[in-house]
């Protein structure tokens, strides 16, 4: 895994962002990775971690649900998790 001609990670969707933490996870996990490479790639997946989980808080803050009257009408729309 050469990290050095790898995109820039905010560049990167959220699922292609995925996919490359994924196989840095496989990478490490199979051991088979020098000592500097290793540290290399983990600063290259936490990298990928915080990019995904800005564009998580990102969608999750896009996401609205209809409020509806006591008729069932809808009455207008709230962040999905505001408490009632």
């Amino acid at each position: 895994m050469n990290t050095t001609t790898q995109p820039d990670v905010t560049a990167l969707s959220f699922e292609q962002a995925v996919e490359e933490l994924e196989r840095i996870v496989s990478a490490l996990e199979r051991g088979d990775v020098a000592l500097d490479k290793s540290i290399e790639i983990c600063e290259r997946g936490e990298a990928l971690k915080k990019h995904c989980e800005t564009l998580l808080k990102a969608a999750e803050d896009r996401i609205e649900k209809i409020r509806l009257d006591r008729a069932g009408r809808p009455q207008g729309v709230e962040p999905l998790d505001a408490e009632q």
